[in-house]
């Protein structure tokens, strides 16, 4: 009885064992079926970036206009949204120079004004600068002006303000130089103009510190300025541009404004140019000559110019015979400073000359001509 008692329970223990097992395989085929589902699953979206509703303006004088800018949200929202901004209002307030500096937003609010009522466009977004300019109507009176901005959704709600902007805007500010011109030479672009003559409200002597130089290579991009410091005369040269590229030139005058900053007049009128590379090389010299029995060896040192693409050699027997019809002994252009000629005669003289040519095709004048007799 015994016996049959103990089999019992050893057959109860294994069928135990089994069974477990069993769950066992069953819950880890059933995580691995949720696993691969979850496998299938499209990644979650990261969540969308909350639109601005407060910006950050900086500003400047420039001529007789405060140019004021702020960087713009990365995206807008939809028109149902209280965050989307459908236009900017732009707010001015002019104050007495001893009005405190500080202000708050409800007393900006009620004594500012809306100079300005921007409407926005989709392609404004982007992180991209948004730019207004407000025309200068207190230049010369004793005024602060205080700008902010401030974002409208398209339900009339407005966001809260951006920061103050504040300036003491100068009268005394040179008008924009005139009659712009271009000069081209082999080193340079020389860029002219005339002289400023008064100031941006009629006085005069004008205040000029000097005049800032702007290039660009289109109409469209931002100009770079050229000069590392207000010029004092009325002429630039620039010596890093590049023949067969389109260049646009202005000016501006520099100022002394009213805090001791410097401040530029508006752009004068735009200059373009096309330059074209018509001028040669300059000719080769300090031309030396070796000769051996069988050979003529040439030796010049490289032209200054950084275009060249290579040198000429002719020969004459005759040094009185027309340089035009000396005969020309290296077959293509040489991109070396060394020649050897061996159609050579012992006992005769023969005369040399060298030209180089750039990479426009322009062609310098002969060399000095050197001779050498073969022994």
């Amino acid at each position: 009885m015994k016996d049959r008692n103990a089999e019992r329970s050893t057959h109860l223990a294994a069928f135990g064992r089994q069974r477990s097992l069993a769950t066992a395989g069953l819950l880890i085929a059933l995580a691995g079926v949720f696993a691969a589902g979850c496998g299938k699953r499209t990644p979650p979206l990261p969540p969308k970036e909350r639109v601005v509703q407060r910006a950050e303006i900086s500003g400047f004088q420039r001529g007789n206009e405060v140019i004021l800018s702020w960087q713009m949200p990365a995206r807008n929202e939809s028109p149902s949204s209280v965050l989307n901004i459908s236009r900017i209002d732009v707010y001015r307030l002019a104050e007495p120079l001893t009005a405190p500096q500080s202000i708050g937003e409800e007393d900006f609010a009620s004594r500012a004004i809306i100079v300005a009522a921007l409407k926005v466009e989709d392609s404004d977004f982007g992180l991209k600068q948004f730019t207004y300019r407000d025309a200068l109507q207190f230049a010369g009176q004793p005024v602060r002006l205080r700008y902010a901005v401030r974002y409208v959704n398209a339900n009339g709600q407005k966001a809260a303000f951006s920061n103050f902007f504040l300036l003491e805007p100068a009268s005394k500010v040179a008008k924009a130089p005139g009659n712009v011109r271009t000069e081209l030479s082999q080193p340079d672009i020389r860029v002219v103009w005339d002289a400023s003559a008064a100031n941006i409200d009629e006085t005069t002597p004008p205040n000029i510190i000097g005049y800032n130089v702007y290039r660009s290579e289109s109409r469209e991009t931002a100009a770079k300025l050229l000069n590392q410091r207000p010029i004092a005369d009325t002429d630039f040269r620039d010596t890093t541009f590049e023949f067969e590229k389109r260049y646009f030139y202005f000016v501006r005058t520099v100022s002394l404004g009213t805090g001791g900053e410097s401040v530029e007049s508006s752009e004068s009128s735009i200059v373009e140019i096309n330059p074209k590379d018509t001028f040669p090389p300059s000719a080769p010299k300090s031309i030396t000559i070796a000769a051996s029995p069988t050979s003529i060896s040439i030796f010049f040192p490289a032209n200054p110019e950084s275009d060249i693409i290579g040198y000429t050699i002719y020969r004459s027997e005759d040094p009185n015979e027309p340089l035009d019809r000396w005969t020309r002994i290296s077959p293509e252009l040489l991109d070396r400073t060394t020649f050897e000629d061996t159609r050579v005669e012992s006992g005769k003289t023969y005369y040399y000359y060298v030209t180089a040519t750039d990479r426009f095709k322009n062609v310098s004048r002969p060399s000095d001509p050197v001779s050498e007799r073969v022994p």
